[in-house]
């Protein structure tokens, strides 16, 4: 995949999490609210609908203010891509100030861990420089953190998955 450096931000890592939990967690409502926001913030609503056009609606509060956020997704290869947007919401609405799609790739790395990659790709350079200095690598970082963290409470040890 050819990323643009204008408009792209990446966050990769090898994590020490099985690939199938993790797109678990990606694909089920119940788990993303366990760590898609930087605590102390939270998803209090999440709502799937795991098909090309299905909803990605989530509601996060933050700092004690509800931010509603509805995309859909574009792309799934189960396992192992996710593709979904805000720049439409069901039924291929297209959103009125759409700020990114999000790829996110898993791959077996070995002895149970997964090479995971998060792309957002923006609109415009504009868009994607906010983004960065809102603290994209920082915050993807932690929800990452945050991700591994509640796999391993899940099901360890991951040697036997």
């Amino acid at each position: 995949m050819t990323l643009d450096p204008d408009t792209d931000l990446k966050l990769e890592r090898v994590v020490d999490a099985p690939r199938d939990l993790l797109w678990l967690c990606w694909t089920t409502p119940e788990h993303i609210k366990n760590f898609f926001i930087p605590v102390p913030h939270k998803v209090t609503e999440c709502d799937l609908d795991l098909r090309v056009g299905g909803r990605f609606n989530t509601v996060f509060e933050v700092d004690g203010q509800r931010m509603d956020n509805k995309g859909v997704f574009l792309e799934i290869d189960p396992g192992r891509k996710l593709v979904f947007t805000d720049g439409y919401t069901e039924d291929w609405k297209p959103a009125e100030k759409p700020f990114m799609t999000a790829i996110l790739l898993l791959e077996d790395a070995g002895e149970g861990k997964t090479r995971y990659t998060a792309i957002a790709r923006h609109p415009t350079a504009e868009i994607r420089e906010q983004h960065e200095q809102m603290g994209f690598h920082e915050g993807w970082g932690i929800v990452l953190d945050q991700l591994v963290a509640y796999v391993k409470s899940l099901r360890p040890p991951f040697s036997q998955v």
